[in-house]
């Protein structure tokens, strides 16, 4: 397959690339495209040939539910009914990094949803993304734009490194601002409840209704058997080809524990990445450092969490030691991820 590659610098001067790239949509082909929250591959969602087109691409497991992105707040052609804490939470954080499951109605198809009876669906605060939507006159389907298991791609290159060949069209934006995936929040049941953390705290969504709780099964390893509600619930993700650890706990306690560890490894003739923050990072003085941001300010961290995992395998490391996080605002949506990619092994310290 030959796939067009756009680099799209401004929305309103480069619409003809995205109204092509919308016509592909259409035609029922995939497109991979910027959203503030990662890169999503795209297809129309109420064609099942095109979302089929998805699956194979990635080479993602028929049982991982999509998420739908829309371009407008009404939402009565998807969803049998919109709870008035639904409604609310639409109203305060739409557009951006929030996806809330309702009920299906009958035209979104099963390969879609998973078999389920519900869907997500999100509005992406994202001008590019938005535009594609709205010219698509269609609800798109999108995952990340990675191949499924490694992390998910914030950078245009990176969707060419895993994609190129693989989809109709590629179209390139800015860097993805958050960094991570779309809170996930399951309205169809009360109280509703987070099944993915994100860039929308739970301490934010509380604002709206005191009684959402997170799922406490995101955060621990999930059993073969799991139907997963929501993406990213129960396979192995985010993960670079390098074994990644999690050392937690006492700050001084996790730099030594990890200086340790990583003069042990070196010495055995590994190559080792330490992913670290910017307090840290003078701590280490064997290993490669990856610097993911400010202890100060999470969102920093975020965002850069999975193209520094990405960086690991650049630097063929055979062994990742990533420092935990209090898992407290935007801290929960990072260890979720780092759990994910370390296949939950932690050492707490």
């Amino acid at each position: 397959m030959k796939t067009k590659i756009s680099m799209i610098k401004n929305v309103s001067e480069d619409e003809e690339k995205i109204r092509e790239a919308a016509e592909c949509i259409k035609n029922g082909g995939t497109v991979v495209f910027p959203t503030e929250t990662v890169y999503g591959l795209g297809a129309d969602a109420l064609n099942e040939e095109a979302v089929e087109k998805i699956f194979k691409a990635k080479g993602r497991p028929q049982d991982n539910p999509l998420i739908i992105h829309v371009s407008s707040k009404k939402l009565d052609l998807y969803a049998k009914e919109i709870p008035k804490v639904a409604d609310e939470l639409i109203n305060r954080f739409w557009p951006g990094p929030l996806t809330i499951i309702l009920s299906k109605k009958d035209i979104i198809p099963n390969v879609t949803s998973a078999n389920l009876n519900s869907i997500g669906i999100r509005m992406p605060d994202n001008e590019v993304a938005r535009k594609l939507i709205e010219l698509s006159q269609t609800t798109i389907a999108a995952p990340s734009a990675n191949i499924s298991g490694r992390p998910s791609p914030t950078d245009f290159q990176r969707c060419i490194e895993d994609l190129d060949g693989k989809v109709d069209y590629i179209l390139g934006g800015e860097q993805s601002d958050i960094g991570v995936e779309s809170t996930i929040v399951d309205c169809t049941v009360v109280p509703p409840i987070v099944l993915r953390p994100g860039g929308i705290t739970l301490e934010m969504l509380r604002e709206v209704d005191p009684r959402i709780e997170i799922d406490k099964a995101i955060m621990e390893k999930p059993s073969e058997n799991l139907k997963p509600k929501a993406p990213g619930m129960k396979y192995k993700h985010y993960a670079p080809n390098a074994k990644v650890t999690i050392i937690s706990g006492e700050r001084k306690k996790t730099i030594e524990k990890i200086r340790e560890m990583v003069h042990y490894n070196i010495e055995k003739g590994k190559k080792v990445c330490i992913l670290t923050v910017e307090e840290n990072v003078d701590e280490y003085t064997e290993g490669t450092s990856i610097v993911l941001g400010s202890l100060s300010d999470l969102s920093t961290v975020a965002r850069s969490l999975f193209e520094a995992l990405r960086k690991c395998d650049d630097l063929g490391a055979d062994l990742v030691f990533a420092e935990g996080y209090e898992e407290k605002g935007v801290g929960v949506a990072i260890m979720n991820r780092l759990n994910k990619a370390a296949g939950f092994d932690i050492i707490n310290v």
